[in-house]
């Protein structure tokens, strides 16, 4: 069924829903590891608004799910974490090591580089580091407008 737009709505519509990186500003402090050497990235919001105070206002309105890019420096990642709903990365630049792991700590780690993906299940234990010389960009999304974060040992 097509919506019977004007012109003019159509441009109005279009308007309020693009984000350009241009104009996304940087979150070092969207996470609470963030604040932890060896845990500092950058989350540029393009979908939804973060939980963080220098969450980007002009990011479009999140409904079932929110994207962002992330920026990561040599060195650094986001320490083991789950959601209560699914999450994706997919590498734009550079190269990062993702990880899986169990209460116990046994993890399994995998090397991904521009345009390989990976889909973590709900309620699944994962990151990712950094360990190469170069910064790498992914985007992440999540399945859910407003998701929380649990962090392993919390």
């Amino acid at each position: 069924m097509a919506l019977n737009y004007s012109k003019e709505e159509l441009e109005v519509i279009l308007d309020k829903h693009i984000a350009t990186f241009a104009t996304r500003k940087p979150d070092w402090f969207a996470f609470e590891d963030t604040k932890i050497e060896g845990f500092r990235r950058a989350q540029h919001r393009f979908i939804g608004a973060g939980a963080s105070a220098n969450s980007d206002v002009n990011a479009i309105p999140a409904g079932a799910f929110t994207l962002s890019i992330m920026y990561v420096p040599p060195g650094q990642g986001a320490a083991a974490h789950t959601h209560e709903v699914e999450e994706v990365f997919f590498m734009l630049q550079g190269h990062c090591t993702f990880f899986m792991e169990n209460e116990q700590g046994e993890r399994v780690e995998k090397k991904l580089g521009p345009w390989d993906c990976i889909w973590c299940p709900p309620d699944v234990l994962h990151g990712f580091v950094n360990d190469s010389v170069e910064p790498c960009y992914f985007q992440t999304m999540l399945g859910k407008g407003r998701p929380k974060a649990y962090v392993a040992g919390q």
